[in-house]
């Protein structure tokens, strides 16, 4: 099992940056492969990134595609998405999710996750 805890959202304004943070407990991080998803008020959650176990694949929604990045640091049980040229329908909660099973594609439906974080408000003022 694993925990997880996101950080690092704020209010920025359209064209800002940021960069999120998702800390995981437990001694098997590298075992999972990570998501980010977004939720915007009202909406359905959707896919913004995945990376795969080792941190070689990622995959994007096309909505985030060159302008978000998604990285792991399997030594310190965190994977990060760096959110550059924020735009306001990029304003959402912010989820970070595992999973356990292998998957190629990677996948980008939230039933695939087995854990999920919290989340942590992103807004980008227009």
């Amino acid at each position: 099992q694993v925990q997880l805890v996101e950080s690092g959202g704020e209010l920025v304004q359209a064209g800002g940056s940021l960069r999120l943070s998702c800390a995981a407990s437990g001694r098997t991080f590298s075992s999972y492969l990570m998501g980010w998803f977004r939720q915007a008020s009202g909406k359905e959650r959707e896919f913004v990134a995945a990376i795969s176990k080792g941190g070689g694949l990622t995959k994007y929604a096309d909505s985030v595609k060159g302008r978000f990045t998604i990285s792991r640091d399997n030594t310190k049980n965190t994977v990060y998405l760096q959110v550059n040229s924020l735009k306001p329908e990029d304003t959402a909660v912010y989820y970070c999710a595992a999973a356990a099973k292998d998957r190629w594609p990677l996948p980008t439906v939230p039933d695939s996750y087995d854990y999920w974080g919290q989340g942590t408000q992103v807004t980008a003022s227009s």
